[in-house]
């Protein structure tokens, strides 16, 4: 059996923190993540060398936030990615745990976000389905106050980020993943849906349901494309990732606009 040599090119938290600052990443800014450490080829200490790269660029006044989804946290009913016998569904329903900020995984976001969730002085945000984490002096203002009833709005971190003035790093991820054009969603007329998960409440381990925004990521590598059509976004390498850095400010107002007129409906759960 032939075993591959690694493919390049070589990453160390020093190259990726240069390459960082050559994109335009400022000392002290807020950055939200979207991230793929595959696509920048051998990093010498994996993910963690990413991570300090990162804080290293932003410095001590700056504040680094990941999106800490856990899409498993959900009702077995929508499930398609495997989809689940209908036979067990009540049971998935009973015995999913229930979304704990320390100790709950990610899942599909990466495994950047993932070294991030258990940075020493992260902290996340409580929405068992779409959390945040943060590293940094604006985190704790930046994911609290995540409300059951707003995966991904006026009450979700996406919105204490605008406020922040913060930017979006795409680093080897695609517009697909921006998780910013979510909180246009919440306010153009998008449908309203019910929303399940396993929650911890003040009588214990619940499955809870809520009215929530429906959600979908379609077309948005379509809106990413007219978004930077229009919008001045930095673009570079960050050791052999494609990478885009933007205002999320920005993109969310692109994304109220372009939205209604190319996607007139969502289709998310």
């Amino acid at each position: 059996m032939t075993i591959k040599p690694p493919t390049g090119p070589l990453c160390t938290r020093e190259s990726l923190a240069s390459d960082l600052r050559a994109l335009g990443i400022r000392p002290g800014e807020t950055l939200l993540v979207h991230s793929s450490l595959s696509s920048l080829g051998w990093v010498c200490g994996g993910p963690g060398a990413v991570v300090s790269a990162l804080l290293d660029t932003l410095g001590p006044e700056g504040t680094l936030v990941v999106p800490t989804h856990s899409a498993d946290n959900s009702d077995p009913a929508h499930w398609t990615n495997p989809p689940v016998p209908e036979a067990w569904w009540d049971g998935i329903r009973a015995a999913t745990p229930a979304f704990d900020a320390r100790t709950t995984r990610s899942l599909g976001v990466g495994v950047i976000p993932e070294t991030l969730r258990t940075w020493p002085g992260a902290l996340r945000s409580s929405h068992p389905q779409t959390s945040f984490a943060a590293v940094g002096p604006r985190a704790a203002a930046i994911v609290d106050g995540h409300a059951l009833d707003c995966r991904l709005g006026e009450r979700s971190p996406l919105a204490r980020l605008e406020e922040a003035d913060a930017r979006i790093l795409l680093l080897g991820a695609g517009f697909d993943s921006c998780t910013a054009f979510h909180l246009a969603e919440y306010r153009i007329a998008a449908p309203q849906v019910r929303n399940s998960f396993a929650a911890m409440t003040s009588r214990g381990r619940r499955w809870s349901t809520v009215g929530d925004t429906s959600i979908s990521s379609e077309r948005f590598d379509d809106l990413g494309a007219s978004f930077e059509k229009g919008h001045p976004v930095a673009r570079g390498r960050v050791g052999g990732a494609e990478t885009r850095l933007f205002p999320l400010t920005d993109a969310v107002a692109h994304a109220v606009a372009w939205l209604p007129e190319h996607r007139p409906r969502a289709h998310g759960v």
